[in-house]
């Protein structure tokens, strides 16, 4: 593994990590490190950095679905097209082409259901190159990012009944 690849493992695990106690890490110097960083933030590699939020910790109401999207293209539309279409919405928080039964899959949030269910069928579904859309609203979430949101799941507070 070359020293960037390092970092950006480093920086997936925790991007608040300093550039010292990256620098103390690798075994590299900190300015190594914040030109590595520099480097990779220009060339595009490192698009950003986000928190991880919890909702159900939250006093913030938000309401996600994973929504299955179906298309048809024609000459002049490609999947590209569609997806800078699709982008634009602040509510499609994740968009990806996938293989398999259907074409794209997108994350989308809202304050509520409602909310949620009126975007797709308002803005997504009207798209006409979208021929199908199946939308499964998210229950709970376990892990995103590779984090655990298990805290409490370890309770088992079923009461015990016995013969």
């Amino acid at each position: 593994m070359d020293d960037r690849e390092e970092l950006v493992d480093i920086l997936i695990e925790n991007a608040r990590y300093s550039t010292e106690e990256i620098a103390r890490m690798t075994g590299r110097s900190e300015d190594a490190v914040t030109a590595d960083i520099e480097a990779l933030e220009e060339a595009g590699v490192i698009k950003g950095y986000q928190a991880v939020v919890d909702w159900d910790e939250s006093t913030v109401e938000r309401a996600r679905a994973v929504v299955e999207l179906n298309v048809t293209l024609d000459r002049e539309t490609g999947y590209d097209d569609i997806a800078r279409r699709l982008a634009g919405y602040t509510e499609v928080r994740t968009l990806k082409l996938v293989s398999g039964d259907f074409d794209f899959l997108a994350v989308v949030e809202a304050e509520t259901i409602r909310d949620v269910s009126r975007f797709v069928s308002e803005r997504i579904a009207p798209v006409p190159e979208i021929t199908q859309t199946v939308t499964h609203f998210v229950m709970d979430t376990y892990k995103l990012q590779g984090i655990e949101f298990l805290d409490g799941y370890d309770d088992d507070d079923r009461l015990s009944i016995s013969p």
